[in-house]
């Protein structure tokens, strides 16, 4: 299977080896499958009694055609191992009534991006071999939290490679920082910037757009490459949980083999939303994808009116991996609904105006698979604390923010569908809000917050949160935004 962009129709399609490699198109585009493969009925009953790494090996295949079965399975299997998941990658629990949660989170820290920066190392590593690259890999990312701390992790002494990583100096948690600035490995490089989220990933694509230092970093034998989810090696992975979570409601008899979910997810750069819309493409059974936001609510307005707008006031929430007007995975659902002119078009309104608004016809094709809500800071709090009183199910923030938009989307709409809400990370990584929420008093401090929380509830602190206390922070630099070019060379050419 080719890939080709979004942006241009007669750009010539790539493996999928090479738009891995490269992350972004040099149209600015990114990278599309040139179809959407197919899933059977008979080919999800023979994936109800597999493993979760065999599902991700059959699942990838479909998509990295240039990679073998065996070498996606070898990935799999060393991505998703025990030591690093446990039992299971990605178990359903139920929440009642209808509602299940599918948690994300029981990886190496703690946050749903573990399910893709754990494989997409290993899928990038083949893919420098497949494609005779010689020259080194630094791969730049910018996080609102999570996607910083695991593509760390997954890329940490990756031979050949470099990682280096922005972040919004007061946008992540207490925790998020820690985990940023105490991670170990003699490849990575971590910068805090004085901004929000979308000043760090605005700086990381004029870098990946910047003709000038790719030719002065080609010289050093350095290129660009990306480990967010505008790389096609980050969104694919995430296919293959919604695909394992169906077979899993099916296994445990929660649903009929065939009968339609509705599936509920807090987004802010919309990839993993989107990866849920590619599984339904494919042919799983979901019927509606509700968008989650918080009070950034820039795709809740795109999704009830058509228009979308980033010219709006930028909040700090408790959610803070939504904290995001700029979402970048939006482009790959206008593209496989509208094509690639109108994307184009669309997407240069929004580089020159901050904003564009779709033809009624457009926006009813979008509509008839999606629903935008989004929950404020005062339901997220009301939220944690019910569904720990009532479910005993102790939840973050952001899961928070899902869980109330999918009781309130079933309430509005009427909507007797079952429905899996998408739990993305470990309450811990969120402990301060957490534990104010349950008790409407603040915890000591941020740090403290861990130990209160689980003095509070008796829910043990995930190993890899708890050992990030008593480690020595090791990259502490805070810089303007206007200097992410410089420490970018300096660090690719060092």
């Amino acid at each position: 299977m080719k890939f080709i962009s979004t942006r241009t129709k007669d750009f010539a399609g790539v493996s999928s080896a090479y738009a891995i490699k490269t992350g972004l198109c040099s149209d600015g585009g990114l990278f599309m499958p040139e179809e959407i493969p197919s899933l059977t009925e008979s080919e999800l009953v023979e994936l109800l009694a597999e493993s979760y790494e065999v599902r991700a090996a059959r699942i990838l295949s479909k998509f990295l055609t240039d990679y073998t079965h065996d070498e996606l399975l070898e990935c799999a299997r060393g991505a998703y191992s025990a030591e690093k998941f446990g039992e299971h990658p990605a178990p359903v629990s139920t929440l009642g009534d209808g509602m299940y949660m599918l948690e994300l989170w029981h990886g190496p820290t703690s946050a749903f991006k573990d399910m893709a920066l754990q494989i997409m190392p290993r899928l990038f590593s083949l893919a420098l071999g497949k494609c005779g690259e010689e020259r080194t890999a630094l791969i730049l990312v910018a996080t609102s939290g999570d996607t910083g701390k695991a593509a760390l992790e997954g890329y940490r002494d990756v031979p050949g490679v470099k990682i280096k990583v922005f972040y919004p100096t007061g946008g992540v948690s207490r925790v998020q920082k820690l985990q940023m600035q105490t991670q170990e490995g003699s490849n990575l490089s971590v910068e805090a910037i004085v901004g929000n989220f979308d000043d760090a990933q605005s700086g990381v694509k004029r870098i990946f757009s910047d003709e000038k230092m790719a030719e002065e970093l080609n010289a050093g034998g350095v290129f660009l490459s990306s480990a967010n989810s505008i790389n096609w090696g980050r969104l694919v992975p995430q296919i293959v949980y919604y695909v394992s979570a169906y077979c899993d409601l099916v296994s445990q008899g929660e649903i009929a083999l065939g009968e339609k979910i509705d599936v509920c997810v807090p987004t802010g750069n919309f990839g993993n939303i989107f990866a849920a819309y590619i599984a339904k493409l494919m042919g799983l059974p979901i019927e509606t994808l509700v968008c989650a936001s918080n009070k950034n609510n820039v795709l809740t307005d795109f999704l009830e009116c058509g228009k979308y707008d980033r010219n709006r006031e930028f909040y700090t929430t408790m959610s803070p991996s939504m904290d995001i007007l700029i979402s970048s995975n939006l482009e790959r659902l206008l593209y496989t609904v509208l094509g690639t002119e109108k994307t184009a078009r669309y997407m240069r309104e929004l580089s020159e105006s901050g904003a564009y608004t779709l033809d009624g016809e457009d926006f009813a094709k979008i509509r008839e698979s999606f629903v935008g809500l989004y929950t404020d800071e005062e339901e997220t709090r009301e939220t944690i604390k019910r569904i720990y009183n009532e479910k005993n199910c102790l939840i973050d923030t952001h899961t928070a923010v899902a869980v109330s938009a999918a009781e309130r989307y079933r309430d509005t709409y009427k909507a007797e569908r079952k429905i899996l809400t998408v739990s993305t990370a470990s309450a811990y990584k969120f402990a301060r809000d957490v534990y104010r929420s349950l008790t409407d008093t603040d915890a000591s401090g941020d740090i403290e917050a861990l130990s209160e929380l689980e003095a509070l509830t008796s829910v043990k602190i995930p190993t890899p949160l708890r050992a990030v206390l008593t480690k020595p922070r090791l990259h502490n630099s805070v810089i303007d935004k206007s200097e992410m070019e410089r420490v970018v060379k300096e660090f690719a050419l060092s």
